[in-house]
């Protein structure tokens, strides 16, 4: 999530673990054995709540991935089945984000030492939040923003191109001006959300006894084939942004999990032109 100061990333990230499906038994299972390896240990108190995580950006590569004399899972196998919040991305040291890039792919991180070797799961959603550029009114109603465009891209390029490959959904969270923040406005609940979210979930595992994010390459070409329109639209998105093997393969897993929100069987061409654009940060900073 992209956005100026205030517009309440971190609150949306607070609310995702509301929204996800109740764990499983399976789940709860493996997210309490982990946590129990942790300096707190586990508390009944938490069985089957998903865990949030939220590191400081001054965390280090062995605070998130894990280690130590004794190796210890880090921060994102602490955040198994659940969320793990990276607050102002851009200001954690590069060589810390990179590590999380196998880990997202496999699910899983293997720390090895001189002595000892372990490996921990690491299934996880992670969420980022930051600024659109340095001053972090880029796009603000008032127009504060003065960052040149070669700015903007010299801190955007501060999260590399695999990682962000790696993420989904790529959204701006605007600034609401003063006006609509005195009216409010109508909104669901996160227990409504909640259940469309579950609804979602078991009409996958139905159809392919997993969740659409742990589909493999074969399984997509089965389960998430669009009609003949939005297969050519994502050709064109194909070649406009430059997308990766792997950004394709995921804007149609994402496209599937639309659909699946929808109540609907077939990815249509509205579904791939949502997905698409959730892949905001594929597109060069605007001037």
């Amino acid at each position: 999530m992209a956005g100026p100061p205030g517009t309440g990333k971190t609150m949306l990230a607070l609310r995702l673990p509301g929204i996800l499906p109740p764990m499983t038994q399976a789940e709860a299972l493996a997210s309490a054995a982990v946590q129990s390896l942790g300096t707190r240990g586990f508390g009944i108190e938490r069985w089957r709540q998903r865990p949030y995580r939220a590191p400081h950006h001054t965390a280090s590569a062995v605070a998130l991935v894990g280690g130590g004399s004794d190796p210890r899972p880090g921060e994102i196998s602490m955040a198994m089945h659940g969320v793990l919040f990276l607050d102002e991305l851009p200001e954690f040291d590069r060589r810390v984000l990179e590590v999380l890039r196998e880990p997202l792919e496999s699910g899983r991180v293997c720390v090895s030492r001189a002595a000892r070797q372990a490996e921990f799961p690491a299934e996880f959603q992670l969420v980022g939040a930051m600024n659109p550029c340095p001053c972090g009114y880029l796009g603000h109603y008032t127009n504060r923003c003065r960052c040149t465009p070669s700015e903007i891209a010299r801190y955007r390029s501060r999260i590399s191109g695999p990682l962000l490959d790696r993420i989904d959904l790529q959204l701006e969270v605007p600034a609401v001006p003063p006006d609509e923040l005195t009216h409010g406005a109508e909104g669901e609940s996160s227990a409504t959300i909640r259940a469309r979210v579950t609804s979602a979930r078991v009409r996958q595992l139905a159809r392919q006894d997993k969740t659409n994010a742990r589909l493999g390459a074969r399984e997509i070409a089965a389960h998430c084939a669009p009609d003949g329109n939005g297969a050519a639209l994502l050709g064109k998105a194909m070649t406009r942004l430059g997308l990766s093997a792997r950004g394709y393969h995921r804007i149609l897993k994402v496209a599937r999990t639309i659909a699946d929100l929808a109540g609907e069987e077939r990815v249509a061409v509205s579904h791939i032109a949502e997905a698409v654009q959730y892949r905001r940060f594929d597109r060069a900073p605007p001037p």
